[in-house]
């Protein structure tokens, strides 16, 4: 068997705990060996009330456990903070960690995992909401608030709430083969598993810009992605210079002409490979990349896994 521990704390988020726990649990039904043996923690093995209300019973007080655990995951939730301030509990997840192959956060868990100084000299994400406060309170991790999940050896942290799903589906993977994982994701009904470095939000559900020319400017390219979108062109159409569409850009969506492209394109490509069984060669022209190896080469860049592979995942 392998032992799983969930950690959990008053408001702590019911989904980022759900997503592990049911994905788990799931991957023993469709046949890995040796399958998960899950358990949900609190100290004092007491029920907590998490952030939507609901009470949500533990099976094991964490102060009981004595290891040794096949992994060891910390849930995030609204009471994070208030569980980084807990002494006791950082100081059992820390004293659990030691016995522990691999330990992980998830969603804003990385607050309490942060408290045990298992992230010091890490890369690391978080919800992307909560990522300035953890890098300001600890100046010694390396906080990214853009992939889905970050893994560095025995150590691992997700984004926010249903990332969670994405680095349980990758420690499946890891743990059984991809045929156990791609099934159960297919149980799930998540369509694909993600790439750890995917964005963990999509451009397109990202404040949009301020009215007036940069929206119609957005607009514009999100519909005409195979057309010139060189930034000397949308110049051009806004009726400004480079330098100030850069400006505004860079103000307002927090990137340059070219990069906010660049990712609306492969943003695009995603979709299509996901939700359609177009070519490579089609799904390349009508995102803009114009040749199939420019779109294998640009995506592999981004997310870390070839367009083919991607696929397979669906």
């Amino acid at each position: 068997m392998r032992r799983v521990v969930v950690v959990g704390y008053p408001a702590a988020e019911l989904l980022d705990i759900a997503c592990v726990t049911t994905s788990l649990i799931m991957a023993n039904m469709f046949g890995a060996a040796p399958p998960y043996d899950v358990s949900f923690a609190t100290l004092g093995g007491r029920p907590v009330v998490c952030g939507s209300g609901l009470t949500l019973a533990a099976q094991t007080a964490l102060e009981h456990e004595t290891g040794p655990l096949d992994t060891l995951i910390v849930a995030g939730g609204i009471g994070c903070q208030d569980a980084a301030d807990n002494p006791l509990l950082v100081a059992h997840i820390r004293r659990l960690a030691a016995i522990t192959r691999r330990v992980a956060s998830v969603c804003t868990g990385a607050s309490v995992l942060a408290e045990t100084g298992l992230l010091d000299g890490r890369r690391a994400t978080t919800h992307w909401q909560d990522a300035s406060r953890l890098a300001a309170r600890h100046p010694q991790i390396t906080v990214d608030p853009d992939p889905i999940f970050i893994r560095e050896g025995a150590v691992a942290t997700s984004a926010g709430v249903t990332a969670a799903l994405d680095l349980t589906l990758a420690f499946i993977e890891e743990d059984h083969g991809a045929e156990v994982a791609r099934t159960t994701s297919r149980h799930l009904v998540t369509y694909l598993q993600r790439p750890g470095n995917q964005a963990q939000m999509s451009m397109f559900v990202k404040p949009p810009a301020p009215d007036g020319p940069l929206s119609t400017l957005t607009a514009f390219i999100g519909a005409n992605l195979c057309d010139d979108l060189s930034t000397t062109a949308l110049a051009r159409r806004a009726g400004t210079s480079e330098r100030h569409l850069t400006r505004l850009f860079v103000k307002h969506l927090g990137s340059s002409p070219a990069r906010y492209v660049r990712e609306a394109r492969l943003e695009a490509a995603a979709r299509l490979l996901e939700r359609t069984d177009l070519t490579m060669a089609v799904i390349a022209q009508r995102t803009g990349f114009g040749r199939a190896e420019s779109l294998r080469q640009a995506f592999t860049s981004r997310f870390g896994i070839a367009p083919s592979a991607f696929r397979k995942n669906r």
